[in-house]
């Protein structure tokens, strides 16, 4: 009786695994198929450990933004459409001016905006951190910019990546009564 246990035990197991690795590859082609937005923009924070203030700054695909001792220069940024989770990734170059006036690299992948204490430059003044990522920004493009495309410019305190408008200038309206059920 022990042995049948043990076989049947056995079979329910090799019919999980196989179960498993029958689906695994769907499971891996549809991740790596999300769909990404290559946006123009990087968002970034950066803290000045000295003053203990934190600025946010907004940095063309290519372009090199300098933060204190630290030369910031984004190469990609992605993020996904409204309807998939929200993930938000920057390949990113960070170069150090050292006293001696020289430039240092002190980091070069990726970063995720939603585990910044992961993935973020720590430096022994600065660190800097990515946020998000935008397809347009109210700092005009540098002159020679050849990145992702641009979608217009945003006016100050609007969100180009935001749903539509519904229209309606001030909160939620009045309920209606409910009807009477009798």
């Amino acid at each position: 009786m022990a042995d049948v246990v043990k076989i049947r035990n056995s079979a329910r197991r090799l019919l999980t695994v196989a179960a498993f690795a029958t689906l695994a590859p769907f499971v891996t082609v549809d991740a790596a198929n999300a769909e990404k937005i290559e946006n123009p923009v990087a968002v970034f924070s950066g803290l000045d450990k000295i003053t203990g203030r934190i600025i946010s700054f907004d940095v063309y695909i290519g372009e090199t933004v300098q933060f204190g001792a630290l030369q910031v220069t984004p190469r990609v940024c992605h993020t996904r459409p409204q309807t998939e989770s929200p993930l938000t990734t920057g390949f990113v170059q960070v170069d150090e001016i050292t006293l001696n006036n020289e430039v240092r690299r002190i980091f070069s992948g990726w970063m995720y905006a939603a585990s910044p204490g992961l993935h973020a430059v720590e430096h022994a003044v600065y660190d800097i951190w990515l946020t998000n990522c935008k397809l347009a920004s109210t700092v005009p493009p540098p002159e020679d910019y050849d990145g992702p495309p641009i979608q217009g410019v945003v006016a100050d305190g609007e969100d180009p990546l935001a749903g539509p408008d519904d229209g309606v200038e001030s909160g939620p309206g009045i309920p209606r009564k409910k009807p009477f059920q009798g």
